[in-house]
């Protein structure tokens, strides 16, 4: 009796009618229509996997084969390394010899005459102005006003700063900071706030983006960064927003023709009260959504997220269980791409 209450069950989920057939075709039925459905569901996991590695290769392609690296100049500060440079940039920057000295090398340096922090950075943005008004480099078009340090690593004493918007051209790591928002229902399911981007925002308009996220301007602490970004973007008050917890960095170079994107970001997950709404703030956000982890995952590969945020939506999914490397078969690919170093 149990096994014909389980048989009709699965006979109203693929549409025969049990009292109409003899149970060996039905069971039969069952089992055919059941492969199907069980193969169309690892043929859409399989196309979601490649369209996520897919990404990752591309916010990497800094080091792939092919790639412009072979081609570039280290660029110097103090005898350190701090970037890299393309050739095309090289040949600009040999109109500027008391700033640059000749490569040599298979290296750009910095002058040696500029021995102090303010000296570099003051003499390196008369050339950025300069080339700036000659309107030869589209991305210094997004001129934005706001500084990064430059370091050969995070840990180091900053050498100088520069023009964010200039960076990729020298190929300096730039740094953000990027916060997942997120609730737990009452089951222990899982959902997360997204934001999509202004219309009007210089890069990636009207994408998908995290809860909050902000570059990590020169000068700046990492978690006072964090809070400025949730309260700016989001309207999160202090009171909750420090209890974000950093729990990662995810570490990418990518190449495009105006120059090298060196790239790291901090991430903090927030689980946020349950009935917390965040509101639009500084107008960089247009509005947010509450979404199931599902349909979260499922929009990672709908080209709709800022390539970067949703690289940091995949890390909280491979934290949180989400992604367990049992059913992903690029899990471990993954899980590199997220954290490459140069």
């Amino acid at each position: 009796m149990r096994s014909g209450k389980i048989v009709n069950v699965y006979s109203r989920f693929i549409g025969v009618k049990y009292h109409k057939l003899h149970r060996p075709y039905l069971l039969s039925s069952i089992v055919r229509r059941l492969r199907v459905v069980s193969l169309q569901a690892v043929e859409m996991a399989t196309v979601w996997s490649e369209k996520m590695l897919q990404l990752l290769r591309k916010m990497n392609n800094f080091h792939s084969p092919g790639s412009c690296r072979a081609r570039c100049l280290r660029f110097m500060v103090a005898d350190q390394q701090v970037g890299w440079i393309l050739p095309q940039m090289a040949a600009i920057l040999r109109n500027f010899p008391d700033v640059f000295d000749p490569p040599s090398d298979g290296a750009l340096s910095l002058s040696s005459r500029l021995d102090t922090h303010s000296k570099r950075s003051e003499e390196v943005d008369r050339v950025l102005q300069s080339l700036r008004r000659s309107d030869a480099l589209t991305c210094l078009k997004g001129w934005r006003d706001e500084r990064y340090d430059v370091m050969a690593r995070y840990c180091d004493a900053p050498l100088m700063s520069m023009e964010r918007s200039a960076t990729s051209l020298f190929g300096v790591r730039r740094y953000g900071v990027h916060i997942n928002g997120f609730c737990r229902s009452a089951d222990g399911g899982l959902r997360m706030w997204l934001a999509r981007r202004s219309a009007t925002k210089q890069t990636y308009a009207g994408r998908l983006d995290n809860l909050a996220a902000g570059g990590l301007a020169a000068g700046m602490g990492i978690g006072d960064t964090a809070l400025k970004e949730c309260e700016e973007e989001a309207c999160i008050p202090a009171a909750i927003a420090v209890k974000a917890r950093s729990v990662t960095t995810v570490s990418y170079t990518y190449e495009e023709e105006e120059g090298i994107f060196p790239e790291s970001q901090f991430v903090f997950d927030l689980e946020l009260p349950a009935d917390f709404q965040p509101r639009v703030g500084d107008g960089e956000v247009q509005e947010f959504y509450f979404l199931p982890m599902d349909k979260v995952k499922e929009m990672l590969v709908g080209g709709d997220f800022k390539p970067n945020c949703a690289m940091v939506v995949l890390d909280f999914l491979i934290r949180h269980s989400c992604i367990e490397p049992d059913t992903e078969p690029y899990y471990q690919e993954f899980v590199t791409g997220l954290h490459q170093t140069l």
